[in-house]
């Protein structure tokens, strides 16, 4: 104590203290020693039986030494009656709330997370469900029944935290090549959006690209990677990105990019026997937007932003097409909106959970969907692909592949410089 309260030994002198004190600035006691105090102070004092104006007094006397609040000496004083002393009774409660997600659910989600690289939370839900309905994986049997709100809540927990603890803008042309409109697929695979992704270049070396189709309707993905946006290095990877789609394809739709709006490219799609070449309209800035949005929350979650040399093309082409591409069609569940026309008559696009699935499960979901196949692909064939491996056995190669491939990279830049 800062003040040598012993000498305080009748009321009278405790009033004549705590009226006399009110100008005196002095520091307070800690916790544990103000409750010893007060006690004591209690005890001596005879609190019990004082009447009701002594008692006023001590009160205001032990708010005084102590800097505590009115409400806070009153519950002490009742604690001190009740039982004969005061104790810090913080911690624990006596019957806490029943936890539902162990820390075996956190490691766990933590886990999913890392391999999956941090999905919405609706995908991670549907991943958890998957993982434990489809997979029989038993680690996400509590998981699989999460809401979508405590899923955060879990990823936001300390326990999940210690677990996971340049770009070139296209250039506007003008190039009388494909129809200026948006495709309308009505509800048939096959009608792809096509986009390019630059890693950006460095100290005058030229980054490699990737090359992003999109399927409107069924959100079948494939994903390569060139050296250079030239005939010599696109439009073989093109080709291969096209016919690996397990069903026909009619139609692709690009901005107004030179890499796709040429004669080159125009002649290749006649070739492969498309039907459809559309490109985007005028301040219509949504009409690719669906290969857009894929080209941020898939090429650049899984390949980063860091420049990677066009000489490294091959090696990421071919972890894009055999990995990255086979994950994301039958291991990665995407939404799907749901149309609507509101009471004004504009059309509204909803986005239920309930229609989350991988793009493989909505290509079997349509409508005889075997009639949209190509020839000599079947159904078996693509089942054996999508559940040969569970979704979290299928990120964990994909992790180990991008981790091995970014090693040699930055091996063979150190081993150059």
């Amino acid at each position: 104590m800062t003040l040598k309260t012993q000498g305080l030994q009748t009321l009278d002198q405790i009033r004549a203290f705590v009226e006399g004190a009110q100008g005196l600035d002095f520091a307070a006691p800690a916790r544990e020693e103000a409750y010893d105090w007060i006690t004591g102070e209690l005890r001596r004092f005879q609190y019990a039986h004082l009447g009701k104006v002594a008692r006023g007094w001590v009160h205001r006397y032990l708010e005084k030494v102590t800097g505590l609040s009115r409400a806070q000496v009153t519950r002490l004083i009742s604690q001190f009656r009740a039982g004969g002393q005061i104790r810090d009774r913080r911690g624990l409660p006596s019957k806490p709330f029943p936890r539902r997600y162990t820390t075996a659910d956190v490691q766990a989600l933590a886990a999913l997370d890392a391999l999956h690289d941090s999905l919405s939370g609706p995908a991670t839900r549907k991943l958890c469900e998957r993982a434990y309905r489809v997979f029989h994986d038993a680690r996400y049997e509590r998981l699989a029944t999460i809401s979508n709100g405590h899923l955060y809540n879990l990823r936001h927990s300390p326990g999940y935290q210690r677990q996971r603890g340049s770009m070139d803008k296209t250039r506007p042309v003008q190039v009388a090549i494909g129809q200026r409109r948006k495709p309308h697929p009505d509800g048939r695979p096959g009608f792809l959006r096509v986009d390019s992704v630059h890693q950006g270049d460095l100290d005058g070396i030229k980054g490699l690209y990737h090359i992003n189709l999109v399927d409107e309707v069924t959100q079948f993905q494939f994903v390569g990677s060139v050296e250079r946006i030239s005939e010599r290095f696109l439009l073989p990877v093109l080709e291969a990105l096209i016919d690996a789609f397990p069903f026909v394809v009619h139609g692709v739709h690009s901005d107004n990019g030179s890499e796709y709006i040429n004669q080159r490219v125009a002649r290749l799609l006649e070739k492969l026997r498309v039907e459809q070449f559309t490109k985007s309209r005028a301040r219509r800035s949504n009409d690719n937007a669906l290969v857009e949005s894929k080209n941020g929350s898939v090429v650049r979650k899984h390949l980063g932003y860091a420049h990677i040399p066009g000489r490294f093309a091959r090696q990421v082409n071919a972890f894009a097409q055999e990995l990255l591409s086979p994950y994301l069609n039958f291991h990665r569940p995407c939404f799907f909106p749901i149309e609507e026309i509101d009471a004004r008559g504009r059309l509204r696009k909803r986005y239920p959970y309930a229609q989350m699935m991988t793009p493989y499960d909505k290509l079997k979901s349509l409508d005889q969907a075997s009639q949209y196949l190509k020839p000599g692909v079947t159904f078996a064939a693509l089942d054996a692909i999508a559940y040969a491996k569970s979704d979290n056995d299928a990120a964990l190669c994909l992790q180990k592949a991008r981790a091995k491939l970014f090693r040699s990279i930055n091996n063979a830049q150190h081993s150059a410089a």
